[in-house]
């Protein structure tokens, strides 16, 4: 292990050394400092002691009369550096996370793909750590872990000598900004800082305010680290058809960039012993399965009803195979609506994929109210975002006609995310489709629109039991 990270410090050297070297063979320096100290070494070949170096450039060219720092200078600059990106990176902060008190098999309770998941995940944080070599991209929830084994990464490098930036991307922009009044350095030094720092961890990737100079910047920075093969962490909650094209094309890179998705769900909420989250009401459901569902053939109803039963769950299951765009069951309570949508969630569960998040619509909104009491310890925001960001999210019983503007709105807002990222979705509803387009346009409009949705109407009555 000692080898390989001596290996990386020399890379690492080796490659600060090219960024910082002189560009030219000029070796004319700049004046003394005042007071005649020599910032440089007074044997050095190059600038005499100066510490710095003209470049070299027709009197025509941009960089004409600007100076660079001499190569004996750099190991100083790069402690300055070094203490610098510390200092951004609130690391002192973190410094208890480490990959020795990591459990890489997560909490009890947790599914094995889940446990297995988070495994996979620390051992691709450790060989990371012992090589900073390429990309490391760790997808996940909130609070599955992710910033724990970003921050182990980046306080085992420090422990290393090796100069490291760990920031939280809204972080990191706000740095930026003030560094147009920031006396000590200009903005450009900063940038370039961030841009070159020998290893650098973005944490929350996607949670930063998406303006267009925000987007610029961080283009910017990840495209120098990818052409320049820099290492770095980079952890979000975002699958990668919602980041930005550009930079998405950059993290797709197989040669470069190790993506981990963690199915873990988040550490700090409270978990019944299936694993799924608190807001999931899928336990309640655990018998309704594909296996389970009847489609009512002894109960005598009309060929009409067993054929949109045959249909929707024919739709179900295949939906289930390969969840794409959006599914929307109608029919009257009781019709097996529910029953095909837990079905589908079971499905994926046993295919080893995540957990979708099943929600019953009113007990969703009871626990959005919750937050807003002082007992509360649950923030909306984090309850809100789970939902609109789900991998699979099945809403169930979804009622147009008893919705309050306030439910209205936050219906509309995680439909309208959902359907901007083209994110998988389950709806359930007993709204008739003259009910959708009448009573909620908006909200309609996207559960109608025929290039993303699927609509299966269940004519069947409620169940009832074979006759007998």
């Amino acid at each position: 292990m000692s080898e390989k990270i001596d290996e990386t410090l020399r890379k690492i050297a080796a490659n600060t050394s090219k960024a910082s070297s002189p560009t030219s063979s000029n070796t004319e320096a700049q004046d003394p400092p005042r007071g005649g100290r020599s910032l440089g070494d007074p044997e050095c070949p190059h600038c005499g002691g100066q510490g710095y170096l003209r470049i070299d450039v027709p009197l025509d060219h941009p960089d004409f009369g600007k100076v660079e720092i001499c190569v004996c200078r750099q190991g100083q600059v790069s402690q300055q550096v070094y203490k610098r990106l510390f200092s951004l990176s609130n690391l002192h902060q973190l410094r208890h996370l480490t990959l020795e008190n990591f459990e890489p098999r997560g909490r009890i309770g947790l599914g094995p793909l889940q446990a297995d998941s988070l495994e996979r995940a620390f051992n691709h944080a450790t060989q990371f750590s012992q090589r900073l070599e390429g990309w490391l991209l760790l997808q996940g929830p909130y609070g599955c872990g992710k910033t724990h084994l970003a921050a182990a990464i980046a306080n085992f490098a420090v422990g290393m000598g090796v100069s490291t930036l760990f920031i939280t991307v809204p972080d990191l922009l706000d740095t930026l900004r003030y560094a147009y009044q920031d006396p000590q350095a200009t903005f450009e030094e900063r940038f370039e800082e961030i841009r070159q720092a020998p290893l650098l961890v973005m944490d929350d990737f996607g949670t930063q305010n998406a303006t267009g100079w925000a987007q610029e910047k961080l283009f910017q920075i990840i495209n120098y680290r990818y052409i320049n093969r820099l290492p770095m962490v980079i952890t979000t909650n975002l699958a990668l058809e919602e980041i930005e094209g550009r930079i998405r094309s950059r993290l797709q890179d197989p040669e470069l960039v190790t993506r981990v998705l963690i199915l873990s769900p988040d550490y700090r909420n409270p978990m019944d012993d299936s694993g799924y989250s608190e807001l999931s009401s899928l336990d309640m459901h655990r018998e309704q399965t594909f296996a389970t569902f009847d489609e009512r053939r002894g109960e005598g109803l009309t060929a009409e009803d067993l054929r949109s039963l045959n249909k929707a769950h024919k739709g179900a299951r295949d939906y289930a195979e390969n969840p794409q765009g959006w599914l929307v069951l109608l029919g009257g309570h009781g019709s097996g609506k529910t029953h095909l949508a837990a079905a589908i969630a079971h499905y994926r569960i046993e295919s080893g994929d995540y957990p979708p998040l099943f929600l019953s619509v009113s007990e969703f909104m009871d626990h959005l109210r919750a937050t807003f009491s002082p007992q509360s310890n649950v923030r909306f925001d984090r309850l809100f975002n789970e939902a609109k960001t789900a991998r699979l999210l099945i809403l169930d019983g979804l009622g147009m006609q008893s919705m309050t503007p306030w439910v209205r709105e936050k219906i509309n807002q995680i439909f309208e995310h959902r359907y901007d990222a083209r994110l998988p979705t389950v709806i359930t509803t007993t709204s008739s489709l003259e009910d959708l387009n009448s009573s909620e346009p908006a909200i309609a409009s996207r559960m109608l629109d025929r290039r993303l949705s699927t609509i299966y109407a269940i004519t069947a009555p409620g169940y009832r039991g074979p006759s007998r």
